[in-house]
This record gives C-alpha cells, sequence and structure tokens, in this order.
C-alpha cells in the first residue's frame, strides 16, 4: 500500500494517537456539559424546582418508606411526608428567617465596628470589612424598603419564589409516591442491552445525594447547636442569629462553614472584646474540629467520598452559573456525578461494587 494511502492516524506514534483519543473524548464530554448547562441555566424555572424537590425526596424519603413499610398507603405516606417538610422546615426557615432579622443589623453593626477597629491595626483589610458591611447594611435596607413598599419587582421576585416552592412541594410527592416505578421508568427509556447499567448508575447517584443531604442536615444542626451555645456562653450579641447563619452555611462545605465561623469571630470581638473574641475563635475552631474529626467520618462515611479541592471547585462553578442557589445545589450534584463515575469505574474493571441500597419508596 503506498505511504499516501494509508490513513493520517497510523501515520502517527501510539502515544500521540491514545492521546489524541482521549482529548477527542475529553471535547466531546464538554460539549456535552456546556450544552446541559446552557439548558438547565435557560430552562431554570422548572430546573430548579426539579433538582429541589430531588433533593427534598433524597433527605425524606427513609421516613417515607417507614410509613409505606407500616402498611401506609403511597399517597397517604407521601401527603404526610410532605406535611412534615411544611411543618417542620416551614417553621425552621421562620426560625432561622427571623432570627437573622431580628438581629441581621446589629450583626451588621458589629461587623463594621471590626472593620474600623482593624482598618487601625492592620489598614486595607480592616478598610475593606467596613466597606463590605456598610454596603451590607445599605442592600439591606435598600430590600426592606423595596419589599414594605410592594413594589413590582420586589413582588415578582417573591412570587417567582413560591411558585418554585409550590411546585418543588408537589413534585416532591409524585417522586415519592412512584419512586417504586422509577427502575422500571430508567429501564423502559434506556436501550435493553444498558437497562441494569443505567439503574445501576441512578440509585448510585440517588444514593450519594441522599446520604449527603442527610449528613449535611445532622452536621448542620449539631455545628449550629454548639456554636451558639457557646456564643450564649460567652454572650455574645445577637448569638442565635450566628447560630442560623451556621446552619445556613453549612450546606455549603468548607466556604460556608468558614464565612460564617469568621462573621461569628468578628461580632463576638466588636461586642465584647480580644479576649471574649479569642474565646470565640475556641469554639469555632473546636466545632470545627468536631466536625472535620468525628462528625464526618461518621455520619458521612458511605456517602461518595470527594476532595476538599473537588468540593471548593465545584462551589465556585455552581455560583458562577446561578449564584447562592448554585453554590447550595453544586455539591449534591457533584456527590451524584461522583457516584455515577464509581459505578461506570467499578463495571469497567469488573471490581467488586459496594452494596447498593434499597430502592427509594
Amino acid at each position: 500500500m503506498p505511504w499516501f494511502d494509508a490513513p493520517v492516524l497510523t501515520l502517527l506514534p501510539p502515544p500521540v494517537r491514545r492521546l489524541a483519543a482521549w482529548c477527542a473524548a475529553a471535547l466531546l464530554v464538554t460539549g456535552v456539559v456546556a450544552v446541559g448547562v446552557w439548558l438547565c441555566i435557560t430552562f431554570k424555572a422548572v430546573v430548579t424546582p426539579v433538582l429541589l424537590a430531588l433533593l427534598g425526596a433524597a433527605l425524606l424519603g427513609p421516613m417515607n418508606r417507614r410509613l409505606v413499610g407500616a402498611g401506609v398507603q403511597r399517597s397517604v405516606a407521601a401527603a404526610l411526608t410532605c406535611l412534615t417538610v411544611l411543618v417542620v422546615f416551614g417553621g425552621a426557615t421562620y426560625v432561622v428567617v427571623h432570627a437573622l432579622i431580628g438581629t441581621g443589623d446589629q450583626i451588621v453593626g458589629s461587623l463594621k465596628q471590626a472593620g474600623q477597629v482593624l482598618a487601625r491595626h492592620f489598614g486595607a483589610a480592616g478598610t475593606s470589612l467596613e466597606d463590605l458591611a456598610s454596603h451590607a447594611k445599605e442592600l439591606l435596607a435598600k430590600y426592606g424598603g423595596t419589599a414594605a413598599s410592594g413594589v413590582i419587582a420586589g413582588i415578582s421576585v417573591v412570587g417567582e419564589m413560591l411558585a418554585s416552592a409550590v411546585l418543588a412541594l408537589l413534585l416532591m410527592f409524585f417522586f415519592l409516591r412512584d419512586s417504586h416505578r422509577a427502575a422500571a421508568a430508567l429501564r423502559s427509556l434506556a436501550p435493553h442491552a444498558t437497562g441494569d447499567t443505567v439503574e445501576a448508575m441512578a440509585r448510585r447517584a440517588f444514593s450519594a445525594v441522599e446520604g449527603f443531604m442527610r449528613g449535611t442536615t445532622f452536621i448542620a444542626l449539631i455545628d449550629a447547636f454548639f456554636i451558639t451555645v457557646g456564643l450564649l456562653v460567652l454572650r455574645v450579641p445577637g448569638a442565635v442569629g450566628l447560630g442560623a447563619l451556621v446552619f445556613v452555611g453549612a450546606y455549603i462545605p468548607y466556604l460556608g462553614a468558614f464565612i460564617s465561623g469568621a462573621v461569628a469571630v468578628l461580632v463576638a470581638f466588636a461586642e465584647r472584646g480580644w479576649v471574649i473574641g479569642l474565646w470565640a475563635v475556641g469554639v469555632v475552631i473546636a466545632v470545627q474540629l468536631l466536625e472535620g474529626h468525628v462528625l464526618q467520618p461518621v455520619i458521612q462515611s458511605r456517602t461518595v467520598q470527594m476532595h476538599p479541592a473537588v468540593v471548593l471547585l465545584a462551589i465556585a462553578a455552581g455560583a458562577s452559573v446561578s449564584g447562592i442557589l448554585g453554590m447550595l445545589l453544586a455539591v449534591p450534584l457533584t456527590a451524584a456525578a461522583f457516584g455515577v463515575v464509581s459505578e461506570l469505574r467499578g463495571r469497567s474493571t469488573g471490581a467488586e461494587r459496594p452494596e447498593e441500597h434499597e430502592e427509594p419508596e
């Protein structure tokens, strides 16, 4: 065969051909992910309630399964689970929002005061903190005035949030009620030869999200409780609001705990002085050590383990796509993706896979 009739790839050394194949695969995966992100942003009004409903179903799936196991009809069990969401999470949201609103002005004022003190000792760092607190206070005042005056834009935002919440609640009801049909639905959509693989991937992804949501919620409660108690003992103003901030921040791993803990320390420093501020540092560090060395390994030992760098990159990517909501959703979605990759790697290598969880019901 003349040299010019040979395929171009055969003229390249084998390592170069392998590199080209990997680059082509990487470009293909990147293109699919980019299109998926674009579709999610375009149909954000639909995608957001679906994702929130899946997270809620993952968190409260065990309760729904226990009700069904006790003989409760599936629709009634799903309705009771959704009612629990309204009562428990509605009450918790009210407590958190009330605590943050009730002490928010005091916390912002304390941060501004801390910035003034730090500016005298550290210059630009303290000035930046003071400016940030001042702008935050102005934004809060502006938002409060907008909400109070009933401007159309404010009403529109509130209406969209309420519509998304109602849609997410309804979707969660259907997800819980019909979860026993999920495996059959996936198999009907997948090609016949890939039915087992698709089902196993879905199980691993949902199991990862379920473990993350339950573990993070439990850890957030423990962190918020101990930090609130510590701040109350130290008589730091706004302790309940700071504890609520810690609870919300715990859903953004690493970054949320660092920011909420830093806010608590700065408030203690501004209101109670250096000594109490150092004690607050000790409380925050002790709680973080408890979380990192005891709670995380014990509570989330069965979830997909991700390197902290991967988590931080996922949070940054989520923030660039959808702000705070993207930061909250980024980690569980990344955990689901890691679960899928782990399942595919186990099947491709023939390694023994972890025991699959019971099908959500």
